[in-house]
């Protein structure tokens, strides 16, 4: 995906580590992507998966303890596509979402420009 073909793209960041979701986001920046967060609790999360309009989400598996996985069953009610953020691995991941694309910590920011790439883009579209 080009920075022109990723720009626009709004994609919710729910990430409770600091360093990991300033790589996550500024990656996004840099492919032009208009960024929703970083969130890092569960209850904004959820609201935010709920009401905002956005084209992919990333999700970090784990949030202060609490799993993501209220706010994956809100976006996928909705249609818009996300990824896992874990250091564990897709065997880690709840077995409803196991089709979904992985992050695994650590990571390239070029494997964030490849999910942006494969798994999201312009709903409209």
């Amino acid at each position: 995906m080009t920075e022109a073909s990723a720009a626009g793209l709004r994609i919710l960041l729910v990430e409770d580590e600091a360093m990991v979701a300033m790589i996550i986001e500024d990656t996004l920046r840099d492919l032009g992507c208009e960024v929703v967060g970083p969130i890092s609790s569960i209850e904004r999360a959820r609201e935010a998966a709920a009401k905002e309009e956005v084209d992919g989400a990333f999700l970090d598996v784990n949030l202060r303890g609490e799993l993501v996985y209220p706010v994956a069953e809100a976006l996928a009610a909705r249609g818009v596509p996300f990824a896992f953020v874990t250091g564990y691995g897709e065997s880690g991941i709840d077995s409803r979402f196991r089709g979904a694309p992985v992050l695994t910590k650590p990571f390239l920011p070029e494997t964030v420009e490849q999910l942006v790439s494969r798994h999201m883009s312009r709903r409209a579209a």
